[in-house]
């Protein structure tokens, strides 16, 4: 019985299409995943000539953009914009095409994953987000395809090209600057910590305020996984709490337009009654009344470093994966005041 490709990827441990695309040289398959491929094919004595391959590369290249699961938010949220931005402008320099793959869920993204790499449309993929326990990334890793990640690496990190800020630096930055202004009331409101933005921007306010002698309250912490659920009795029962945090640290700048608007409902002044600084710098910080203060993290940069990190290990499939951190910013608006000294203690 002949052997086929199907054969040669249960030796593997990889799928046909991977098998395919190795036949192809296609550079979106990792070397080491290559060399596997090879050799059961040897050991097999496999001959992809015989099965009608070819060692031509695609005429057109093209760079998958993965957005996280979501229904709707993460088509509003101004970081992706502005990373696909960066993205799209660095590939049209370099004449690679583009492409966005996303879904309501985690299968939905594979299913399009998956039937991108069976047309062989994907020369590789950039990751716009980084959770715990990703299974994309899980997939693409198993596959052996080639991907960068904006964020940290969670598994794989020796393997994983990724582009990120120091988000625990940025979150020590933005409580210091808090707690320099006069506040020692600091709470911090965030997004899900299985995005690893978020936790690491927590973990760097615990880290300031415990740098001051300031034990962490877990009263002051609220944790939302999405913008949508930020309006909810969490936020309003820290507000009105009798010791009521003076200021706080907001992960995202769309979070913080939800405490404003919570803020509002509630009588409650910015920055009066609260100094609010948040991150990202995106429009909603300059859209509110009064306009944010924010950290920028650059997210265009962010978006051309990795499109420019992708093409290279496209173009030299023989590099190393590398690690790059772009840097962040302070934006001062008016969302912060400094605090009388009698209003700052306990």
């Amino acid at each position: 019985m002949a052997i086929t490709i199907k054969d040669v990827a249960a030796l593997a441990g990889v799928s046909p299409s991977t098998v395919s695309r190795t036949c192809k040289d296609n550079p979106s398959i990792s070397r080491e995943t290559k060399e596997k491929v090879r050799r059961a094919m040897a050991q097999l004595g496999y001959d992809p000539s015989a099965a009608g391959s070819t060692a031509s590369l695609q005429s057109c290249r093209t760079i998958g953009i993965i957005l996280p699961p979501s229904p709707r938010e993460a088509y509003e949220n101004p970081f992706y914009l502005e990373a696909i931005r960066g993205i799209s402008q660095f590939c049209n320099d370099r004449q690679y095409a583009s492409t966005i793959l996303t879904g309501r869920d985690n299968e939905e993204i594979l299913s399009a994953i998956q039937f991108m790499m069976r047309k062989d449309q994907i020369d590789g993929f950039i990751v716009l987000y980084s959770r715990q326990d990703d299974e994309i990334i899980d997939y693409l890793y198993k596959e052996g395809l080639l991907y960068v990640l904006i964020g940290k690496a969670h598994r794989f990190a020796n393997q994983t090209i990724y582009i990120d800020n120091d988000n625990l630096l940025a979150g020590q930055e933005a409580t210091e600057y808090l707690y320099a202004l006069g506040h020692r009331k600091i709470a911090y409101f965030g997004t899900d910590s299985t995005l690893l933005f978020s936790a690491d921007r927590k973990a760097g306010y615990q880290s300031a305020l415990l740098r001051h002698g300031i034990t962490p309250n877990p009263a002051y912490c609220i944790e939302e996984n999405s913008p949508s659920c930020a309006d909810g009795s969490a936020l309003q029962e820290l507000l009105l709490l009798e010791a009521a945090p003076t200021a706080m640290v907001v992960s995202d700048d769309i979070l913080a337009v939800a405490l404003e608007r919570a803020c509002g409902r509630l009588g409650l002044s910015i920055p009066k009654d609260l100094s609010i600084i948040s991150f990202n710098n995106s429009l909603f910080a300059r859209l509110t009344s009064p306009q944010l203060t924010s950290i920028d993290v650059n997210s265009f940069q962010l978006g051309t470093e990795a499109a420019s990190q992708l093409i290279n290990h496209i173009e030299n499939p023989n590099l190393p994966a590398t690690k790059s951190i772009v840097p962040h910013t302070l934006v001062k608006r008016d969302s912060c005041r400094r605090l009388a000294q009698e209003a700052a203690t306990f």
